[in-house]
């Protein structure tokens, strides 16, 4: 039985010979990911092949079916400030803090007028309280004056909102609105994208600029709801619960703890059809 080792993912590949390359099967320079590769007899689909990833985008609709944000909102401008909020902080502890929060502020006038000190002791439960109360009173102020109170439904100006990057705005547009201007990439969408070989960036834009590559747009918004799901409770960052993961059969990663598919990444052949 042939085996096929690949890169761990989301690691720059090091230089190495032309013949440690050509033995690896990359491209000169190494800087394409894999798509097909003939292991012996069998056709071995790899990286970003589109087979590949519909293998995987089918997986995750079968385990995921109704994935979505697990932030508690009842509004966009509700969802922005929960979104800021959950930075280096879980969901269920920003849904506890909000409960109360919007009772107390319930409009964006309310926090952007607010007085500092009070907001945060409001949300200190969430870390880095200080910095999220500028962010959060900036943006809502933004709002007011700047958007009429309602949060923009452009990429290019909710990213004039102080204390939003690409992240916060693809969560707003995407699950508030329902606008797929990007995919959301967060600390389990990083992990993922590393162990499923859909990205080898380092970086939160470029992993997102190779993702929406490789995804069709219209699943961009469900895609990362369901990427973000399975983080949570399957592929988890430390001893990843491979026996429970149904993307199993097509992942590679050096990072699985259990294997079903000794000779990956070659896919049965129910996946090639």
């Amino acid at each position: 039985m042939l085996f096929w080792r690949v890169m761990p993912s989301g690691k720059p590949l090091k230089k190495s010979s032309a013949r440690k390359k050509k033995a690896l099967g990359l491209p000169k320079g190494g800087q394409s990911p894999w798509k097909t590769r003939k292991i012996g007899k069998k056709e071995c689909v790899l990286g970003t092949d589109p087979r590949r990833v519909a293998a995987i985008l089918a997986g995750l609709d079968e385990a995921y079916p109704n994935a979505t944000c697990e932030l508690k909102h009842a509004n966009p401008f509700q969802l922005l400030v929960s979104t800021i909020l959950s930075a280096q902080c879980t969901d269920v502890r920003v849904n506890q803090v909000t409960e109360s929060l919007y009772k107390k502020y319930p409009k964006p006038e309310a926090f952007a007028y607010a007085t500092p000190s009070e907001l945060e002791q409001e949300i200190r439960p969430t870390g880095f309280f200080r910095n999220k109360t500028k962010s959060v009173m900036g943006a809502s102020k933004a709002i007011v004056e700047k958007f009429g109170g309602q949060v923009p439904r452009t990429m290019e100006e909710i990213l004039t909102l102080p204390g939003v990057a690409r992240k916060t705005a693809n969560v707003v547009l995407g699950t508030a609105y329902g606008i797929a201007a990007g995919v959301v990439v967060d600390t389990h969408v990083i992990r993922l994208s590393r162990r499923l070989d859909l990205s080898r960036k380092g970086e939160p834009p470029k992993i997102e600029q190779d993702l929406m590559a490789a995804i069709p747009k219209n699943k961009w918004i469900q895609f990362s709801h369901q990427l973000i799901w399975h983080g949570r409770r399957v592929c988890v960052a430390r001893k990843p619960r491979c026996v429970d993961c149904n993307l199993e059969p097509v992942c590679y990663s050096v990072d699985k703890t259990m294997s079903t598919h000794p000779d990956s990444p070659c896919l049965p052949e129910s996946y090639l059809k």
